[in-house]
């Protein structure tokens, strides 16, 4: 019987390399650092298959509003996340919201962590004069400028012009491709300008 040798030292690195991340892992594990050991086994295997990395941003509090005064209905998360996961890995998902106390938003923020969103909250602050504090626009900045440089497409749920440069800086500097979900009537035209690719929310993402 003739060996392939050089399939055979091919396949005994392969197996090499897997132990040894089996073997970190389990040690990351051991010493309490299991999500680090989760996203370290993730990003290996994304790179060794080429999987296109995603990292998802959900602007609720825009999401919430536009969804209900253009449609009277709210918008679907789940449906979002099966749509989006269709297209690669998602490695990242945050959902930026204003946190109230009352019983139904504990129960909608409770679902989106079941989806997979990580939620970031803030305090609901009413000023004397009767408007509102509580705008995400910041912080979300900020987290996308922090992951852009480790995904290949930052997904925007948001309708917020105030978005559009922060887009156009990723493309140009972290060649990111860059997709926005938004109320086309209610999403600003310079958002829609500055995405690579455009989703208006409709039937299919409302429930």
């Amino acid at each position: 019987m003739r060996v392939n040798y050089g399939l055979s030292i091919a396949l005994a690195k392969i197996i090499s390399d897997h132990c040894l991340l089996f073997y970190f892992y389990f040690k990351l594990n051991d010493r309490g650092y299991l999500g680090t050991a989760r996203l370290y086994w993730r990003q290996r295997i994304n790179d060794e298959l080429n999987v296109t990395k995603i990292a998802i941003f959900a602007d609720v509090q825009n999401i919430y509003y536009t969804s209900r005064q253009a449609f009277g209905k709210q918008f679907n998360y789940r449906a979002l996340w099966q749509q989006v996961r269709s297209g690669g890995e998602i490695v990242s998902a945050t959902a930026y919201a204003i946190h109230r106390g009352d019983e139904g938003q504990l129960k909608f923020q409770s679902a989106l962590k079941n989806i997979g969103f990580n939620v970031r909250l803030k305090p609901y602050i009413q000023r004397a004069d009767g408007s509102a504090k509580g705008d995400w626009d910041v912080g979300i900045t900020i987290d996308i400028m922090a992951i852009a440089a480790q995904v290949d497409t930052v997904v925007l749920l948001s309708g917020d012009g105030d978005f559009d440069l922060l887009l156009e800086k990723i493309k140009q500097d972290y060649h990111c491709h860059t997709v926005v979900y938004g109320v086309q009537a209610l999403t600003a035209n310079s958002l829609i300008e500055a995405c690579d690719h455009y989703h208006p929310i409709g039937k299919s993402l409302l429930m």
